[in-house]
């Protein structure tokens, strides 16, 4: 690979470069990047001849990665954001930041630490934008690949990601209103009834399932939702019953009188929640205030809970 000396370009070219191998189309990155299609285009056609190789070969409407390209997409994870730090040549300056941070987690996620974190980010960033997507089974590799900055997760990760408790919280029952049980669920009330499960990974909330596996019993799923709101949704005038976070579920509740709480079998226990993320972004400045405002954020969550728990 040639690389001019004059291209003082290229490191937008690579960010560029970048997104184009995420997207996979040229007007979704051109969009997502800020340019016209014709100057992706360009832009593409000007990184072909840099790096002598096609990156990106059509297929259908999108593109598919050359073997070269998916070799440079993790590098381009691993380089850009030290790159981008030394030209910068400063310190990261929240107010006058731009760009996007990409934050993996649920509707949970956004209703219960989104109003401490959201609103403070946008009056301390009011440039950047900040995108919360769904996880997905693949969130890790989102992470060591470079297409997401942090995922918010119950489950602990395998190295080299890095990992840090944010809170804790435990799983509630929530029924109808008019649901015959009042107080808590028997182990045996619980397996009999019919559930509106969530699809949180694979189709299931591995807490749940395999807390049950492990004392030898399984639960029928009536229903299968996305989302915890949309579980909930479900419930008033059923017999159903929807097994989430309590801190999500006392939110709900309050706001919904159809619907009211029963406590879970004895001995699911409280779980934490943490941020992941991966260790090339340890130091890098941007994810280091980004990891400060989470955690600013749950501890609000946390001292602002009515009753506080102690687990």
């Amino acid at each position: 690979m040639h690389v001019p000396h004059s291209d003082l370009g290229l490191l937008h070219d690579l960010r560029a470069l970048s997104v184009l191998l995420e997207e996979r189309n040229v007007t979704r990155a051109a969009l997502r990047f800020h340019l016209s299609q014709p100057a992706m285009s360009r832009t593409l056609q000007r990184l072909r001849g840099l790096f002598d190789d096609e990156l990106l070969v059509r297929s259908g409407g999108d593109y598919e990665l050359t073997p070269r390209a998916r070799a440079m997409q993790h590098e381009l994870a691993l380089l850009l954001p030290r790159l981008q730090n030394f030209v910068a040549g400063k310190e990261f300056d929240p107010t006058t930041a731009t760009g996007t941070v990409r934050i993996i987690g649920t509707d949970y996620t956004t209703s219960t630490l989104g109003p401490h974190l959201l609103p403070k980010l946008f009056l301390a960033a009011p440039d950047l934008e900040v995108r919360i997507e769904s996880r997905e089974h693949d969130s890790y590799a989102a992470l060591e690949g470079g297409r997401a900055d942090i995922a918010l997760s119950v489950l602990r990760p395998p190295a080299p990601l890095r990992w840090e408790q944010l809170f804790t919280d435990d799983l509630v029952c929530v029924v109808d209103r008019d649901h015959p049980e009042r107080n808590r669920f028997s182990l045996a009330g619980y397996t009999a009834a019919r559930h509106v499960a969530v699809t949180v990974i694979d189709q299931e909330q591995p807490m749940i399932e395999r807390w049950l596996q492990t004392r030898g019993h399984s639960r029928t799923a009536a229903v299968r939702v996305p989302h915890f709101v949309s579980a909930l949704a479900a419930l008033p005038g059923t017999p159903l019953v929807a097994t989430i976070p309590r801190r999500l579920a006392e939110l709900q509740a309050a706001a919904d009188p159809r619907v009211r709480l029963v406590e879970a079998p004895e001995g699911l226990d409280p779980f934490p929640y943490g941020m992941v993320w991966h260790p090339r972004l340890e130091t890098e400045p941007t994810h280091t205030w980004l990891r400060g405002m989470i955690r600013a954020a749950a501890l609000d969550l946390t001292e602002s809970s009515s009753g506080e728990r102690t687990f």
